[in-house]
C-alpha cells in the first residue's frame, strides 16, 4: 500500500468522537495518524494500519514546476 504523509484515509471503524477520517502524519515502521475531527494522534503498526484502511480519500500530490 502506497501511503504518504498528508494523505487522508477512511478507516473501517469510527473513532469515539464519531469521525472515521484520519490524516497521515508519519510514515515508517509504524504509521502516525491524526483524527480529522478531534485532532487525536494515534500510532499503529503498518500491518494493522493496512488492515484497518477502508479507502484513501485524498492523496497529497507533488506538483512539478
Amino acid at each position: 500500500m502506497e501511503i504518504k504523509v498528508g494523505d487522508v484515509v477512511q478507516l473501517k471503524k469510527k473513532h469515539p468522537c464519531g469521525s472515521d477520517q484520519w490524516q497521515v502524519i508519519r510514515v515508517g515502521i509504524d504509521i502516525g495518524i491524526r483524527c480529522q475531527k478531534c485532532n487525536r494522534r494515534v500510532f499503529l503498526d503498518r500491518a494493522i494500519f493496512e488492515r484497518r484502511v477502508k479507502t484513501i480519500l485524498t492523496t497529497e500530490g507533488m506538483s512539478s514546476c
